[in-house]
């Protein structure tokens, strides 16, 4: 028990933190490296070694931290998250499984938890997925009713845009992202249905500008909840600090006293 004790310490320590966020930026630059045929016609060995190198790292960290915190270890997210991502990294390399040793770029995500500006931003975002669920569900009714009503007028005559539902929908995403929407949408379908425009520009109000900004302001206002309550929490744990002072303080005064007192 003292053993593991030890090892969790050293596993939390600073220092350690950061070789591994190293490794985790080194092999991320390694697996970039490997995309170039230039690069590994040259030094492939090399990088392949190195690569090797860094696999052999992350497998002995994640060892660690199994015999340090046992059952503890599944219990965290970011844990789960490296033995999944190690786990595909020791995948043999036959067939099409290759592919998904490329994953392993994703370990450069842990860096996220040692830069407090982008945890934040992580946190606020995390928060405000159950709000953004209910904004891309009304997005979604919006969509499907504009793809119907934009099959039916417009679909006979630009099939190509209008055809189906499905092709409906991305032409409608397209003009949402307000990507050559006039000059490559619009004002085609109203040179045929001079009209169009009564349907197209309410819908880019709504969704571009309504709906789109609202998903905006969710994440905003979550990630102002997440640094007030950093904030709160830092002010708690200064007050506990200052507390745990004041009495230190005062049982020295006492024993003092007592000790004159005595005398």
């Amino acid at each position: 028990m003292q053993f593991r004790t030890r090892l969790e310490g050293f596993l939390e320590l600073p220092a350690f933190g950061r070789f591994i966020t190293g490794v985790i930026v080194v092999n991320a630059v390694l697996l970039g490296m490997e995309t170039s045929e230039t690069l590994m016609s040259r030094i492939g060995p090399l990088i392949e070694a190195l690569d090797k190198l860094c696999l052999a790292i992350f497998v002995i960290e994640i060892a660690l931290k199994m015999v340090a915190q046992g059952w503890r270890f599944f219990v965290y997210g970011w844990n789960l998250f490296d033995f999944f991502i190690v786990g595909i990294s020791l995948v043999p390399g036959a067939q099409g499984l290759s592919v998904l040793r490329a994953l392993r770029i994703l370990r450069v995500l842990r860096v996220i938890s040692v830069a407090p500006r982008l945890r934040r931003v992580v946190e606020g975002f995390i928060t405000a997925l159950p709000g953004m669920g209910s904004v891309f569900f009304l997005m979604a009714i919006i969509f499907y009713i504009g793809s119907v009503i934009s099959t039916k007028l417009f679909g006979p005559d630009f099939p190509d845009w209008f055809g189906t539902l499905g092709l409906s929908a991305y032409t409608l995403f397209q003009v949402m992202t307000l990507e050559s929407w006039s000059m490559g949408i619009v004002r085609p379908v109203m040179e045929v249905h001079p009209h169009a425009w009564v349907f197209f520009v309410p819908f880019i109000i709504v969704t571009t500008f309504a709906v789109v900004n609202l998903l905006v302001g969710l994440i905003v206002n979550s990630m102002q909840d997440a640094h007030q309550q950093e904030a709160g929490d830092r002010t708690a744990a200064y007050r506990d600090e200052v507390l745990a002072r004041l009495l230190a303080i005062e049982q020295r005064l006492s024993d003092d006293t007592e000790l004159n007192g005595k005398k």
